[in-house]
């Protein structure tokens, strides 16, 4: 958590060989000279081993944000919209052909990514470049997140966590901002084997980034998955000592932050399905909903617990598990396989610390593990407790899930204002351009070289050589 989105890469493209500009000549260059930076930086962020792209992620930032005010001033020329009050009159002189990779569409072929997708609109352009940048601080809110599940160093402070989860919370809104421009945007209909240009996709990434937003405002002040967390950690023994401090109030009020995430977290998986969106996203999202459940679950079991409702908050725990579809030890009959589950179970744990470590697709459950993993651990302590001295009874779980309360949100999405070129930069394309705009002959920012002119049986000097791409 958050999501691990995978960023797209894209074909060359001349913006001269489809619009040019009478008032500013140089524009048309400039967007292409900008666009080939955003491509060469996608392909080489694509390459670098995955333990690498968290680094890489501020200079595709960088290029993208670089690139657009030359894409929205060619789309302003288009639309006879002026910038800084002066008209830019850019005309079209042939339908675009660019390709782009899709990320969260379906692919054909199981096990490989999607093929390319042909677009012949520059809206469809602005929609895939603004989704590779919200994409990008979502995977920048993961990279600030990542030291606060590792267990095989010391644990981060509270000054440290807090810093790490309001920076992360600052990408998310920056992320769902930018969603929501995009579903603003008057674009043609998308390809109809394009999931990422549907508008319901758009809605349902600004409903999953706003889900992530208002859970990271709990975990900012939860001190449970850090509790849990330091129980694995051989470098940490605080908690043999120390229990974790909620104040009641607040439990209750995380208890309703959960249950608004849930929320926009179902609101996100119907939209996904109907814009027919990759399976893998529809069941991150369908985990996230009832991570969110759990965790609200949780939170009014610690709200009774703290009232000396133990019976009632044990069984609050017990509705959280069930909302993650995880079978207790005691519910396990003969027969059932419950030893090899455990097993298993255990084994997927250490797994997904590894990911962690090494920075790898960790989280792709939305959290169900760790959530599990609290939420046993408290049941465990106040079982045990329940036993030995309070001796309360168990109310069923159906009943307190019928109680559940609605949500309450906590985070609002400021507009997000596009860049524009200065006058300076507008008024200095004016010039003709000092060079035509020419692209090598790269169809995709996928492929390593040229495909080889060559024809079969030629000399042995006629053909290139280069590193093939696997990718």
């Amino acid at each position: 958590m958050p999501y691990p989105f995978v960023l797209p890469t894209t074909s060359s493209f001349s913006f001269s060989s489809s619009v040019t500009s009478e008032s500013h000549p140089s524009l048309p260059l400039q967007a292409s000279t900008h666009r080939g930076v955003v491509r060469d930086t996608l392909k080489k962020h694509k390459r670098l081993p995955t333990t690498s792209h968290a680094p890489s992620l501020p200079s595709v930032i960088t290029a993208l944000q670089t690139y657009l005010p030359y894409l929205l001033a060619v789309e302003a020329g288009l639309s006879n919209n002026p910038i800084h009050g002066e008209q830019v009159l850019v005309t079209l002189k042939t339908a675009p052909q660019i390709e782009w990779r899709p990320t969260l569409s379906n692919s054909p072929h199981p096990g490989r990514e999607p093929p390319r997708i042909k677009i012949h609109s520059l809206a469809h352009e602005l929609v895939f470049t603004l989704s590779t940048l919200a994409n990008a601080h979502t995977l920048l809110a993961r990279a600030a997140l990542q030291p606060l599940h590792q267990t095989t160093t010391a644990p981060v402070g509270t000054a440290a966590r807090q810093t790490a989860v309001a920076t992360a919370t600052r990408h998310l809104l920056d992320a769902a901002a930018i969603y929501a421009h995009l579903t603003s945007l008057a674009a043609p209909p998308p390809p109809t084997q394009c999931a990422d240009l549907a508008p319901a996709l758009l809605l349902a990434q600004r409903a999953l980034a706003l889900a992530e937003a208002t859970l990271l405002a709990v975990l900012k002040d939860d001190p449970y998955p850090a509790a849990a967390a330091q129980a694995r950690n051989p470098h940490d023994t605080e908690w043999m000592y120390k229990a974790p401090d909620m104040p009641k109030v607040r439990a209750h009020l995380f208890a309703r932050l959960c249950l608004a995430a849930a929320e926009h977290a179902a609101q996100a998986c119907a939209l996904a399905g109907q814009a027919r969106a990759s399976e893998g996203f529809e069941r991150y999202l369908e985990d996230l909903r009832r991570t969110s459940r759990a965790r609200a679950c949780r939170f009014f079991g610690v709200d009774a617990e703290l009232g000396g409702e133990t019976g009632k908050a044990i069984a609050w725990l017990r509705a959280g598990l069930g909302e993650l579809g995880v079978r207790r030890k005691g519910d396990e009959g003969k027969g059932s396989g419950g030893g090899f589950r455990g097993l298993k179970k255990e084994w997927g744990a250490r797994r997904e610390d590894k990911k962690v470590e090494r920075g790898l697709d960790w989280g792709a459950d939305a959290g169900k593990l760790e959530e599990t993993r609290v939420i046993e651990m408290l049941e465990a302590k106040w079982t045990k407790q329940n036993d030995m001295m309070l001796t309360q009874a168990i109310p069923p779980t159906g009943p307190l899930l019928a109680q559940m309360p609605s949500g309450r949100e906590i985070h609002s999405i400021k507009p997000f204002e596009p860049p524009v070129l200065s006058a300076d930069v507008l008024e200095a394309m004016r010039a003709p351009p000092e060079r035509s705009d020419e692209i090598g002959n790269y169809p995709s920012s996928d492929e390593e070289t040229a495909v080889d002119p060559s024809p079969v049986g030629g000399r042995s000097g006629d053909y290139r050589t280069g590193t093939p791409s696997y990718f």
